[in-house]
């Protein structure tokens, strides 16, 4: 169900960054309109707000309680873990990304997550799974393990999990991009996409690179399609976290 929006909404996209994470937040009249449309519409292209820009605020803080979030937020972070087993999610967001599926981890359940090194995950995850995690995917765990406990605090906002490839795909049209963002082209590519959008960004934010920044303003789109009712949701239905919560990705 659409969240109710009003003139004053603000949708938020939050992505890890050296500083810790950084957010994006869209706000003012034309802020989540035309959320449903890709790029070139704009997010303003709503009758009344037609060439309206939302106003950009970019924070970086050290941890999330330190952002003050408010509205309905993305997060490029797995929200939810299963006691056994894999999350259907990441595969489901791995073959919608086709060629650049590797860039969704997949994502082992809790008991591995509370091993203090990789080699003691690596070997939980294949006792429990049948087979091991990757080296990459455990570098999330610190941040992973901090948005698990933030969205369960009485002060988090609606938070949603967003994975920033699916977003700048709908927002080039349906297509994966073609290019890294760890290159100068695809760096290039994702700027122009969000200014096709309505999303100008500062050229650097101290305490973020500049792939996260451009992550964050891209989960910050999809969270106001999560509002407008608009995103694409990847889940299986009868897969909960071991919260009881969904665990699903949109964007």
């Amino acid at each position: 169900m659409p969240h109710r929006r009003s003139a004053d909404s603000r949708f938020t996209g939050v992505d890890a960054c050296p500083g810790g994470w950084v957010a994006v937040t869209l706000s003012g009249a034309g802020a989540g309109a035309g959320a449903g449309a890709g790029a070139g519409a704009g997010i303003g292209a709503e009758a009344g707000d037609a060439g309206t820009p939302p106003a950009v605020t970019v924070t970086v803080a050290r941890t999330l309680d330190g952002l003050a979030l408010d509205g309905v937020t993305g997060i490029d972070m797995p929200l939810g873990l299963l006691a056994t087993g894999w999350r259907t999610a990441d595969l489901l967001a791995r073959r919608a990304l086709g060629r650049r599926g590797s860039c969704v981890f997949a994502i082992p359940p809790r008991p591995v997550w509370e091993q203090p090194a990789y080699a003691n995950a690596n070997q939980g995850c294949r006792e429990l799974t049948g087979r091991g995690m990757s080296i990459q995917a455990w570098g999330l765990r610190r941040k992973l393990l901090e948005a698990d406990e933030f969205r369960r605090t009485a002060a988090a906002p609606p938070l949603y999990e967003v994975h920033p490839e699916l977003s700048f795909a709908a927002l080039a049209g349906g297509a994966p991009l073609a290019d890294s963002k760890h290159t100068p082209s695809g760096l290039d590519i994702r700027r122009a996409l969000l200014a096709e959008a309505g999303i100008a960004l500062p050229s650097r934010v101290p305490g973020a690179a500049e792939d996260d920044l451009l992550d964050a303003a891209a989960v910050a789109w999809s969270a106001a399609r999560v509002a407008a009712g608009a995103a694409v949701t990847l889940n299986d239905p009868a897969q909960r976290a071991d919260d009881g919560r969904e665990i699903a990705i949109r964007y």
